[in-house]
C-alpha cells in the first residue's frame, strides 16, 4: 500500500502539466486513472492489505484526476480522428457524456466524503465507481482490437 501512495503522489506530480494535445493529455489522464483504480482494486480484491489512509489518499487522488478532466479541453471538435480510442458518440452527445463524467465525479467525491473505514465499505464504493467508468466506456470508447 505504501507504493500505491508514492504513486500516486508521482502521478498528481507529472499530471499537473498544461494541456497542450488535447488526445495525449486526455490518454495521460485516463492512464493515471487507471493506475490509482488499479491499486484500489488489489485492496478490494485482498491482494494489498487495507490501510484507511492510503485508500483514503487513492481516493482523493481520483478526485483530483475527475476534477482535472476539462471536456471542453481535452474533447475539441476534431480531436476524434488520430490515435484515440475515443467514440464518435462523444462529440454527437456530448450532453450526455458531460453527464456521465458528472456523475462519476459525485461518486467519487462521495467515497471520499465515506472515507470506508474497512474494506466492505470500500468494495461498496469501488463497485459504483467502476459500474461508473463501465457506462462511459460501453458507451464512449472504442474498444481496441
Amino acid at each position: 500500500m505504501r507504493k500505491l501512495v508514492i504513486a500516486i503522489s508521482m502521478l498528481g506530480l507529472f499530471g499537473s502539466a498544461a494541456f497542450a494535445d488535447p488526445i495525449l493529455d486526455r490518454q495521460a489522464l485516463m492512464k493515471e486513472r487507471g493506475k490509482i483504480a488499479g491499486g484500489l482494486s488489489k485492496v478490494v480484491n485482498g491482494q494489498e492489505p487495507f490501510e484507511a489512509a492510503a485508500v483514503l489518499t487513492a481516493l482523493q487522488a481520483l478526485q483530483a484526476n475527475a476534477e482535472k478532466l476539462d471536456i471542453d479541453a481535452l474533447f475539441p471538435a476534431g480531436s476524434d480522428a488520430g490515435d484515440t480510442t475515443a467514440a464518435p458518440k462523444i462529440w454527437e452527445d456530448m450532453a450526455g457524456f458531460k453527464t456521465v463524467h458528472a456523475k462519476y465525479l459525485a461518486d467519487v467525491k462521495a467515497a471520499v466524503a465515506a472515507a470506508p473505514a474497512n474494506v466492505d465499505a470500500l468494495k461498496t464504493q469501488f463497485d459504483t465507481i467502476g459500474s461508473d467508468c463501465g457506462t462511459c466506456h460501453q458507451t464512449y470508447r472504442i474498444k481496441k482490437g
